[in-house]
């Protein structure tokens, strides 16, 4: 019988392993999985490459995994807000390596990865620093630059409802970069608020289909989401 159910955060997260390459969803604090990251900080993980719209806020979240020194790397669209300053000083001290990657790009990469294209041409990027050493070419009278796809080991998503097959629904914005996050990695874990029986979803409903989840845990709602967002 397929049940991915997981009893436990620390369950769900056992396999990770040092040196991984994990995708984390999530849009500011809309449909980040504050409770997977929050088990990935106490698993222990280290040398970490870590692809996520943003860097984190204050000392929470994505910034307090950042704050442990167990990342190596961070691929992302916005490192720099208001309240980014965990990243500023990794950064700045030479702690942690930056891709820099445009909003558009980044999710294109990881769509790109989980679609099986080796590669794609892409106007945003041409004539700036992120195009440099990068393949160009002319098309249609227009200049491209070649991106590659971003794949990973892992991916720490959100999603508001699961059944035993992995089968995920999302709550409105909280889907943004969870549903191609779990195609462009090997081993998808999802957090959800609540699972419910198989065949209980509709099935022109699903978003993410349980082919691309490994791991489902239930983690219960709270008012407040990671820097004071409001929970998605």
């Amino acid at each position: 019988m397929i049940n991915k159910i997981s009893p436990s955060v620390e369950h769900a997260l056992a396999e990770i392993y040092d040196g991984a390459t994990i995708m984390i969803g999530g849009f500011g604090g809309a449909g980040q999985p504050a409770e997977l990251i929050d088990g990935l900080i106490a698993h222990g993980a280290k040398d970490l490459t870590i692809v996520n719209n943003n860097a984190g806020n204050a000392e929470v979240g994505l910034a307090a995994l950042l704050k442990t020194g167990r990342v190596r790397k961070i691929i992302c669209s916005f490192p720099r807000q208001v309240d980014s300053y965990v990243f500023d000083e990794l950064y700045r001290s030479g702690k942690l390596e930056l891709e820099l990657v445009p909003q558009g790009n980044l999710a294109e990469r990881i769509r790109a990865a989980g679609a099986g294209i080796g590669a794609f041409f892409t106007p945003t990027g041409y004539g700036t620093e992120l195009a440099k050493g990068k393949e160009t070419r002319e098309i249609n009278g227009r200049n491209y630059v070649l991106e590659h796809p971003i794949f990973a080991d892992f991916a720490l998503i959100k999603a508001e409802v699961g059944d035993r097959w992995g089968n995920l629904t999302y709550r409105k914005t909280a889907r943004n970069f969870g549903p191609v996050m779990a195609t462009a990695a090997k081993a998808t874990i999802a957090s959800v608020h609540s699972i419910v029986e198989l065949g209980s979803i509709d099935p022109e409903t699903v978003i993410t289909p349980g082919i691309f989840v490994k791991h489902i845990v239930k983690v219960p709602r709270v008012a407040t989401g990671p820097a004071g967002f409001k929970a998605a």
